[in-house]
Parts: structure tokens; C-alpha cells; sequence
């Protein structure tokens, strides 16, 4: 009886959002959206002719906002586990980001094409248990960070979902090593009573090749 008290009220408050509201008005196809609009417009994240790679893509509200500001020119590669309907200008992979063979699909529709941007919504499905919700949670964040690592420019930049608990101080050390700037962002359309948040890395570091004597 009392998570079904909890669904309702969930219902009614995402009913009578402003951003579920505004996303129906303006076409887009989740209210997180106006997450990826704020945090794009303030740190200029968008430009025309970039090359995005957006992970846990579905319903496809970021990939709508990223093809809108990347353009023809540009690219967006978007990837999630669930279905997605298509989208102009957005080429779509459907599969599970943690196997090898649904990363080595994402691979080859790269190719050589450098990347400029990676964003990640990533979340796992909630089971209601803290502890193994927020290490699933990392474990995506990590795995994203890890293809970033590998298939960003230098310079790029890595925006990425992240919940505060367990994990998360070792995970933003390791987006510090990565990164030359390491920003927390919680935009106006995330719940204020959710604990998620956004990390973002700017000018992503170049490898340092190790050199040994022989």
C-alpha cells in the first residue's frame, strides 16, 4: 500500500512539473533536456561541427539538444540499452555500454573520426538498495570515464551523471587526473531532494608516454 501512496504522488508531482511541461510544449522527449541546455550554455559546451558521443541515450532528450547545436556538420553517436526512436542527424546503437562486442559497434561507426565531446546520463535501474545502486552508479561513470580516456581529443571534454555516496571521491580524483578543469554542476531541472549531480571535464590531458631506458 505505501509504495503504491508513493507512486502516486510521484505521478502527480512529474505531471505538474514545469520542465515535464516545457519538454511537451517544445518537443523534447524527456525533461532532461534543460539539464543538458544549462549546463551547455554555461560553460559553452555545444559549438557547430563537434562530434558527441552520448551514453544511456534513451529517450534521446540530450541527443535532440546536442544534434540541434552540433548541426549538419556535426555528429552525434548515441548509444543506450533500451530502444530509441530515431532522431535527424542522430545515429543510434542499441546494446549494453558494459559488453565489449556493443563497445566494439560503437568503435567502428567511429572509425578514426576524433571526439570532441562525451556525455553520459548513464544510470543503473534502481533496486532500492543504497549501497549496490551507488556502486552500479560509479561503475557506469567509471566505464564512461574510461572510453573518454580512450576516444577523446585532447582537450575534449567529458560530461557525466554521478550520484554523491560511496565511490564518489575516488571517482573525481580520477576526473581531476584526467582532466584539466573538473566542474560540479546541478542544473535548475535536477529534483533538489535527488542526490545526483553532474561532473564535467574540460580539456581532457594527453597521454604521457612512458619512456624506459634499455
Amino acid at each position: 500500500m505505501k509504495r503504491a501512496k508513493t507512486s502516486k504522488a510521484w505521478m502527480r508531482e512529474h505531471v505538474n512539473d514545469f520542465f515535464v511541461k516545457q519538454a511537451r510544449k517544445e518537443g523534447y522527449r524527456s525533461r532532461s533536456a534543460y539539464k543538458l541546455m544549462e549546463i551547455a550554455e554555461r560553460d559553452r559546451l555545444l559549438k557547430p561541427g563537434m562530434v558527441v558521443v552520448d551514453l544511456g541515450a534513451a529517450p534521446g532528450g540530450w541527443s535532440q539538444v546536442a544534434s540541434e547545436k552540433v548541426g549538419r556538420k556535426g555528429r552525434v553517436i548515441a548509444l543506450d540499452l533500451l530502444e530509441m526512436a530515431a532522431l535527424p542527424g542522430v545515429f543510434f546503437i542499441q546494446g549494453d555500454f558494459r559488453e565489449a562486442e556493443v563497445l566494439a559497434e560503437l568503435e567502428i561507426c567511429l572509425g578514426d573520426c576524433p571526439v570532441d565531446l562525451v556525455i553520459s546520463d548513464m544510470s543503473p535501474n534502481i533496486s532500492g538498495i543504497n549501497m549496490s545502486d551507488q556502486a552500479r552508479s560509479i561503475y557506469l561513470a567509471e566505464l564512461a570515464l574510461e572510453f573518454s580516456v580512450e576516444r577523446l581529443n585532447s582537450g575534449g571534454s567529458f560530461l557525466v551523471k554521478v550520484f554523491q555516496g560511496s565511490g564518489f571521491e575516488q571517482f573525481l580524483l580520477a576526473m581531476r587526473a584526467t582532466f584539466k578543469q573538473v566542474l560540479t554542476r546541478k542544473p535548475e531541472a535536477s529534483r533538489g531532494r535527488s542526490s545526483e549531480m553532474y561532473l564535467l571535464g574540460l580539456g581532457k590531458r594527453e597521454k604521457k608516454l612512458l619512456i624506459l631506458d634499455v
